[in-house]
Protein backbone atom coordinates (compact mmCIF):
# COMPACT_ATOMS: atom_id res chain seq x y z
CA UNK A 1 0.00 0.00 0.00
CA UNK A 2 1.17 3.35 -0.91
CA UNK A 3 2.30 6.30 1.65
CA UNK A 4 -0.74 8.54 0.06
CA UNK A 5 -3.27 5.45 0.38
CA UNK A 6 -1.76 4.63 4.25
CA UNK A 7 -2.21 8.67 4.97
CA UNK A 8 -6.01 8.42 3.36
CA UNK A 9 -6.82 5.22 5.52
CA UNK A 10 -5.47 7.54 8.65
CA UNK A 11 -7.97 10.69 8.07
CA UNK A 12 -10.71 7.99 7.22
CA UNK A 13 -9.91 6.16 10.29
CA UNK A 14 -9.51 9.43 12.86
CA UNK A 15 -13.07 11.22 10.74
CA UNK A 16 -14.89 7.32 11.96
CA UNK A 17 -13.69 7.61 15.24
CA UNK A 18 -14.48 11.34 16.00
CA UNK A 19 -18.11 10.85 14.59
CA UNK A 20 -18.61 7.69 16.82
CA UNK A 21 -17.90 9.73 19.62
CA UNK A 22 -20.26 12.35 18.59
CA UNK A 23 -22.89 9.61 17.95
CA UNK A 24 -22.17 8.76 21.69
CA UNK A 25 -22.24 12.00 22.80
CA UNK A 26 -25.79 12.97 20.97
CA UNK A 27 -27.70 10.43 21.62
CA UNK A 28 -26.53 8.98 25.41
CA UNK A 29 -26.91 10.79 28.86
CA UNK A 30 -24.46 11.99 30.53
CA UNK A 31 -24.74 8.28 33.50
CA UNK A 32 -24.99 5.75 30.16
CA UNK A 33 -22.81 3.24 30.76
CA UNK A 34 -21.30 3.52 27.05
CA UNK A 35 -20.02 7.04 27.83
CA UNK A 36 -18.81 5.63 31.35
CA UNK A 37 -16.52 2.70 29.90
CA UNK A 38 -15.31 4.94 27.31
CA UNK A 39 -14.03 7.34 29.46
CA UNK A 40 -12.29 4.71 31.95
CA UNK A 41 -11.18 3.03 29.12
CA UNK A 42 -8.99 5.89 27.76
CA UNK A 43 -7.57 6.64 31.31
CA UNK A 44 -6.22 3.03 31.28
CA UNK A 45 -5.16 3.18 27.88
CA UNK A 46 -3.21 6.22 28.88
CA UNK A 47 -2.07 4.65 32.04
CA UNK A 48 -1.21 0.96 30.28
CA UNK A 49 1.03 3.51 27.39
CA UNK A 50 3.30 5.06 30.18
CA UNK A 51 3.80 1.89 31.95
CA UNK A 52 4.72 0.37 28.28
CA UNK A 53 7.23 3.05 28.13
CA UNK A 54 9.30 1.88 31.19
CA UNK A 55 8.79 -1.80 31.00
CA UNK A 56 8.31 -2.72 27.58
CA UNK A 57 10.50 -0.11 25.78
CA UNK A 58 12.98 0.42 28.57
CA UNK A 59 13.08 -3.11 29.76
CA UNK A 60 12.89 -2.06 33.58
CA UNK A 61 9.77 -4.20 35.31
CA UNK A 62 8.07 -1.34 37.61
CA UNK A 63 5.38 -2.19 40.15
CA UNK A 64 5.25 1.27 41.03
CA UNK A 65 2.17 2.49 38.87
CA UNK A 66 -0.49 2.94 41.43
CA UNK A 67 1.65 5.37 43.42
CA UNK A 68 2.23 7.88 40.91
CA UNK A 69 -1.11 7.77 39.92
CA UNK A 70 -2.07 8.32 43.68
CA UNK A 71 -0.12 11.06 43.73
CA UNK A 72 -1.81 12.89 40.71
CA UNK A 73 -4.79 12.09 41.88
CA UNK A 74 -4.37 13.82 45.07
CA UNK A 75 -2.22 16.56 43.92
CA UNK A 76 -5.48 17.23 41.21
CA UNK A 77 -8.12 16.90 43.78
CA UNK A 78 -6.27 19.02 46.67
CA UNK A 79 -5.86 22.09 44.33
CA UNK A 80 -8.86 22.24 42.03
CA UNK A 81 -11.53 21.30 44.52
CA UNK A 82 -13.52 24.68 44.82
CA UNK A 83 -13.03 27.01 47.69
CA UNK A 84 -16.84 26.98 48.31
CA UNK A 85 -17.11 23.32 49.14
CA UNK A 86 -13.59 22.70 50.96
CA UNK A 87 -15.58 23.28 54.01
CA UNK A 88 -17.62 20.25 53.31
CA UNK A 89 -14.88 18.26 52.53
CA UNK A 90 -12.47 18.70 55.51
CA UNK A 91 -14.72 19.31 57.71
CA UNK A 92 -13.15 16.89 60.70
CA UNK A 93 -9.75 18.00 60.25
CA UNK A 94 -9.97 21.41 58.63
CA UNK A 95 -8.15 22.20 55.64
CA UNK A 96 -4.58 23.63 55.89
CA UNK A 97 -4.54 27.26 55.78
CA UNK A 98 -2.14 27.69 52.72
CA UNK A 99 -4.67 25.40 50.47
CA UNK A 100 -7.60 26.97 51.98
CA UNK A 101 -8.00 29.28 48.76
CA UNK A 102 -6.21 27.40 46.24
CA UNK A 103 -8.87 26.79 43.34
CA UNK A 104 -6.92 25.81 40.31
CA UNK A 105 -7.91 25.33 36.33
CA UNK A 106 -8.87 21.49 35.68
CA UNK A 107 -5.60 22.06 32.28
CA UNK A 108 -3.23 23.72 35.23
CA UNK A 109 -4.12 20.85 37.68
CA UNK A 110 -3.12 18.13 35.72
CA UNK A 111 0.06 19.72 34.38
CA UNK A 112 1.27 20.11 37.79
CA UNK A 113 -0.11 16.63 38.72
CA UNK A 114 2.45 15.02 36.24
CA UNK A 115 5.19 17.32 37.16
CA UNK A 116 4.70 16.52 41.17
CA UNK A 117 4.47 12.79 40.40
CA UNK A 118 7.64 13.27 37.91
CA UNK A 119 9.78 14.78 40.57
CA UNK A 120 8.95 12.42 43.16
CA UNK A 121 10.18 9.52 40.58
CA UNK A 122 13.84 11.70 40.04
CA UNK A 123 13.61 11.50 43.84
CA UNK A 124 13.49 7.86 45.05
CA UNK A 125 14.64 7.43 41.25
CA UNK A 126 18.63 7.91 41.82
CA UNK A 127 18.65 5.14 44.51
CA UNK A 128 16.33 3.08 43.13
CA UNK A 129 17.31 2.73 39.44
CA UNK A 130 20.74 1.23 40.77
CA UNK A 131 18.85 -2.09 41.16
CA UNK A 132 18.16 -5.06 39.07
CA UNK A 133 15.39 -6.53 37.78
CA UNK A 134 12.91 -8.69 40.56
CA UNK A 135 14.74 -6.05 43.44
CA UNK A 136 13.72 -2.94 41.14
CA UNK A 137 10.22 -4.15 40.71
CA UNK A 138 9.96 -4.74 44.62
CA UNK A 139 11.42 -1.51 45.38
CA UNK A 140 8.88 0.61 43.35
CA UNK A 141 6.17 -1.85 44.81
CA UNK A 142 7.00 -0.88 48.01
CA UNK A 143 7.14 3.14 47.04
CA UNK A 144 3.28 2.33 45.84
CA UNK A 145 2.31 0.94 49.51
CA UNK A 146 4.13 3.62 51.24
CA UNK A 147 2.40 6.17 49.04
CA UNK A 148 -1.05 4.38 49.86
CA UNK A 149 -0.41 4.45 53.49
CA UNK A 150 1.35 8.16 53.49
CA UNK A 151 -2.04 9.62 52.07
CA UNK A 152 -4.09 8.42 54.41
CA UNK A 153 -1.81 9.21 57.59
CA UNK A 154 -2.81 11.47 59.82
CA UNK A 155 -0.07 14.26 59.69
CA UNK A 156 -1.62 14.64 56.61
CA UNK A 157 -5.01 15.08 57.78
CA UNK A 158 -5.15 18.70 56.96
CA UNK A 159 -3.94 18.57 53.10
CA UNK A 160 -5.26 14.62 52.07
CA UNK A 161 -8.15 14.84 54.82
CA UNK A 162 -6.54 11.28 56.36
CA UNK A 163 -8.61 8.22 55.84
CA UNK A 164 -11.88 10.00 54.85
CA UNK A 165 -10.73 10.85 51.50
CA UNK A 166 -11.47 13.93 49.12
CA UNK A 167 -14.64 14.38 47.12
CA UNK A 168 -16.33 17.36 45.24
CA UNK A 169 -13.44 16.73 42.88
CA UNK A 170 -14.58 18.87 39.08
CA UNK A 171 -15.39 16.66 36.43
CA UNK A 172 -14.78 16.75 32.92
CA UNK A 173 -17.26 19.24 32.33
CA UNK A 174 -17.08 17.79 28.67
CA UNK A 175 -17.41 14.19 27.28
CA UNK A 176 -14.62 15.18 24.52
CA UNK A 177 -11.97 16.10 27.78
CA UNK A 178 -10.48 12.89 28.25
CA UNK A 179 -10.05 11.76 24.97
CA UNK A 180 -8.59 14.86 24.04
CA UNK A 181 -6.06 14.87 27.23
CA UNK A 182 -5.26 11.30 26.16
CA UNK A 183 -4.74 11.95 22.89
CA UNK A 184 -2.38 14.38 23.44
CA UNK A 185 -0.26 12.37 26.02
CA UNK A 186 0.04 9.94 23.97
CA UNK A 187 1.07 11.49 21.15
CA UNK A 188 3.74 12.94 23.12
CA UNK A 189 4.85 9.24 23.88
CA UNK A 190 4.94 8.27 20.54
CA UNK A 191 7.25 10.93 19.68
CA UNK A 192 9.66 10.39 22.75
CA UNK A 193 9.72 6.76 21.32
CA UNK A 194 10.47 7.58 18.03
CA UNK A 195 13.27 9.74 18.68
CA UNK A 196 16.94 8.90 19.43
CA UNK A 197 15.81 9.05 23.31
CA UNK A 198 13.30 6.56 22.21
CA UNK A 199 15.82 4.17 20.35
CA UNK A 200 18.23 4.16 23.10
CA UNK A 201 15.46 2.72 25.62
CA UNK A 202 14.96 -0.15 23.08
CA UNK A 203 18.96 -1.01 22.76
CA UNK A 204 18.96 -0.55 26.72
CA UNK A 205 15.52 -2.96 26.98
CA UNK A 206 17.94 -5.76 24.30
CA UNK A 207 21.06 -5.33 25.86
CA UNK A 208 22.77 -2.67 28.52
CA UNK A 209 25.72 -3.73 27.93
CA UNK A 210 25.96 -3.21 24.50
CA UNK A 211 23.84 0.10 24.86
CA UNK A 212 26.29 1.09 27.15
CA UNK A 213 29.57 -0.03 24.55
CA UNK A 214 28.07 2.35 22.12
CA UNK A 215 28.07 5.61 24.13
CA UNK A 216 24.51 5.66 25.71
CA UNK A 217 24.44 6.64 29.34
CA UNK A 218 22.56 4.18 30.94
CA UNK A 219 21.41 6.16 34.20
CA UNK A 220 20.26 8.85 32.61
CA UNK A 221 18.62 7.06 30.34
CA UNK A 222 16.82 5.23 33.10
CA UNK A 223 16.15 8.01 35.31
CA UNK A 224 14.34 10.02 32.29
CA UNK A 225 12.08 6.74 31.30
CA UNK A 226 11.27 6.52 34.85
CA UNK A 227 10.29 9.97 34.93
CA UNK A 228 8.33 10.29 32.24
CA UNK A 229 6.63 7.56 32.71
CA UNK A 230 5.73 8.72 35.80
CA UNK A 231 4.63 12.23 34.83
CA UNK A 232 2.08 10.43 32.61
CA UNK A 233 0.91 7.85 34.82
CA UNK A 234 0.28 11.12 37.54
CA UNK A 235 -2.11 12.76 34.42
CA UNK A 236 -3.98 9.73 34.26
CA UNK A 237 -4.38 9.31 38.45
CA UNK A 238 -5.81 13.05 38.06
CA UNK A 239 -7.76 11.76 35.20
CA UNK A 240 -9.01 9.42 37.43
CA UNK A 241 -9.98 11.37 40.08
CA UNK A 242 -11.88 13.84 38.12
CA UNK A 243 -13.91 10.36 36.41
CA UNK A 244 -14.61 9.14 40.01
CA UNK A 245 -15.50 12.57 41.88
CA UNK A 246 -14.36 11.37 44.87
CA UNK A 247 -10.97 9.57 45.77
CA UNK A 248 -9.33 7.64 49.25
CA UNK A 249 -6.36 5.98 49.71
CA UNK A 250 -8.13 2.40 48.80
CA UNK A 251 -8.71 3.92 45.51
CA UNK A 252 -5.20 2.79 43.81
CA UNK A 253 -4.48 -0.20 45.44
CA UNK A 254 -1.70 -2.51 44.21
CA UNK A 255 -4.26 -4.28 42.16
CA UNK A 256 -4.54 -1.51 40.23
CA UNK A 257 -1.18 -1.62 39.03
CA UNK A 258 -1.50 -5.58 38.06
CA UNK A 259 -4.25 -4.44 36.19
CA UNK A 260 -2.95 -2.06 34.14
CA UNK A 261 0.07 -4.92 33.76
CA UNK A 262 -2.51 -6.93 32.22
CA UNK A 263 -3.27 -4.43 29.79
CA UNK A 264 0.22 -3.86 28.87
CA UNK A 265 1.12 -7.85 28.22
CA UNK A 266 -2.02 -8.43 26.45
CA UNK A 267 -1.65 -5.61 24.28
CA UNK A 268 2.07 -6.43 23.91
CA UNK A 269 5.03 -5.49 25.62
CA UNK A 270 6.91 -2.62 23.39
CA UNK A 271 3.75 -1.77 21.80
CA UNK A 272 1.42 1.43 22.17
CA UNK A 273 -1.44 0.61 19.85
CA UNK A 274 -1.50 -3.03 21.63
CA UNK A 275 -1.79 -1.52 24.87
CA UNK A 276 -4.75 1.30 23.63
CA UNK A 277 -6.65 -1.68 21.71
CA UNK A 278 -6.06 -4.23 24.82
CA UNK A 279 -6.99 -1.36 27.37
CA UNK A 280 -10.23 -0.92 25.36
CA UNK A 281 -11.15 -4.47 25.26
CA UNK A 282 -10.01 -5.52 28.97
CA UNK A 283 -12.22 -2.15 30.30
CA UNK A 284 -15.34 -3.01 27.96
CA UNK A 285 -15.16 -7.19 28.71
CA UNK A 286 -14.91 -6.39 32.18
CA UNK A 287 -17.12 -3.44 32.69
CA UNK A 288 -19.70 -4.14 30.70
CA UNK A 289 -19.89 -7.03 28.01
CA UNK A 290 -19.52 -9.66 31.00
CA UNK A 291 -21.92 -7.99 33.32
CA UNK A 292 -24.80 -10.86 32.75
CA UNK A 293 -23.03 -12.97 34.09
CA UNK A 294 -23.36 -11.48 37.89
CA UNK A 295 -26.98 -11.57 37.80
CA UNK A 296 -28.91 -14.70 38.24
CA UNK A 297 -31.22 -16.06 35.63
CA UNK A 298 -34.27 -18.42 35.49
CA UNK A 299 -35.32 -19.70 32.39
CA UNK A 300 -38.62 -21.36 33.24
CA UNK A 301 -38.31 -23.07 36.28
CA UNK A 302 -34.68 -23.89 36.06
CA UNK A 303 -32.01 -21.50 37.37
CA UNK A 304 -29.03 -21.28 35.51
CA UNK A 305 -26.02 -22.34 37.40
CA UNK A 306 -22.94 -20.37 39.02
CA UNK A 307 -24.63 -17.09 37.50
CA UNK A 308 -24.21 -15.23 40.46
CA UNK A 309 -22.21 -12.11 41.95
CA UNK A 310 -18.38 -12.47 41.01
CA UNK A 311 -18.93 -14.87 38.31
CA UNK A 312 -18.16 -12.50 35.98
CA UNK A 313 -15.12 -12.02 37.17
CA UNK A 314 -14.25 -15.90 37.20
CA UNK A 315 -15.14 -15.94 33.36
CA UNK A 316 -12.88 -12.63 32.71
CA UNK A 317 -10.13 -14.70 34.21
CA UNK A 318 -10.30 -17.88 32.38
CA UNK A 319 -10.14 -15.34 29.30
CA UNK A 320 -7.39 -13.71 30.22
CA UNK A 321 -5.08 -17.33 30.85
CA UNK A 322 -6.00 -18.79 27.54
CA UNK A 323 -5.01 -15.45 25.51
CA UNK A 324 -1.50 -15.48 27.42
CA UNK A 325 -1.69 -19.02 27.08
CA UNK A 326 -2.14 -18.60 22.73
CA UNK A 327 -0.88 -15.00 22.73
CA UNK A 328 2.12 -15.56 24.81
CA UNK A 329 3.74 -11.77 23.02
CA UNK A 330 0.35 -9.96 23.46
CA UNK A 331 -1.88 -8.89 21.00
CA UNK A 332 0.41 -7.23 18.95
CA UNK A 333 3.78 -8.36 20.39
CA UNK A 334 6.13 -5.51 19.99
CA UNK A 335 4.74 -4.58 16.44
CA UNK A 336 2.49 -0.87 15.96
CA UNK A 337 -0.51 -1.23 13.82
CA UNK A 338 -0.20 -0.87 10.62
CA UNK A 339 -2.65 -1.00 7.22
CA UNK A 340 -0.17 -3.52 5.82
CA UNK A 341 0.00 -5.43 8.63
CA UNK A 342 -4.34 -5.26 8.64
CA UNK A 343 -4.65 -6.06 4.55
CA UNK A 344 -2.06 -9.04 5.06
CA UNK A 345 -4.44 -10.27 8.46
CA UNK A 346 -7.38 -10.05 6.16
CA UNK A 347 -6.28 -11.83 3.38
CA UNK A 348 -5.39 -14.64 5.53
CA UNK A 349 -8.54 -14.45 7.40
CA UNK A 350 -10.21 -14.38 3.58
CA UNK A 351 -8.03 -17.57 2.85
CA UNK A 352 -9.03 -19.63 5.71
CA UNK A 353 -12.91 -19.55 4.43
CA UNK A 354 -12.01 -19.65 0.76
CA UNK A 355 -9.33 -22.49 1.35
CA UNK A 356 -6.38 -20.41 -0.60
CA UNK A 357 -4.25 -21.00 2.29
CA UNK A 358 -4.48 -24.75 2.28
CA UNK A 359 -1.28 -26.23 1.32
CA UNK A 360 -1.50 -28.69 -1.83
CA UNK A 361 -1.07 -32.50 -1.28
CA UNK A 362 1.09 -34.62 -3.11
CA UNK A 363 -1.30 -35.95 -4.94
CA UNK A 364 -2.74 -32.59 -6.31
CA UNK A 365 0.78 -31.81 -7.05
CA UNK A 366 2.00 -30.14 -3.70
CA UNK A 367 4.01 -32.97 -3.38
CA UNK A 368 8.16 -33.19 -4.46
CA UNK A 369 9.45 -33.09 -8.61
CA UNK A 370 10.44 -36.23 -9.74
Amino acid sequence: MSAKKKNICTIIALIALGVFLVIVEQTTTESSMMRSVLQLSAIYALAAVSMNLLNGFTGLFSLGHAGFMAIGAYVFAIITIPVSKKGNVYYLYGVNDILANVELQPVLALIIAGVVAAALAALIGAPVLRLKSDYFAIATLGFAEIVRIVVASSPLNTITNGSLGLKSIPGFGSFYFPFIVVVVCIAIIILLINSTYGRAFKAIREDEIAAEAMGINLASHKQMSFITSSFFAGISGALMAMYLGAITSTTFPITLTYNILLIVVIGGMGSVTGSIVAAFLVTFAKEWWLRFLDQEMIIGTFQVPFLRTGFRMVVFSIILMLVVLFWRKGLMGQKEFSWDGLVRTLKKIGGIFTGKNRKPSASEGGGASE
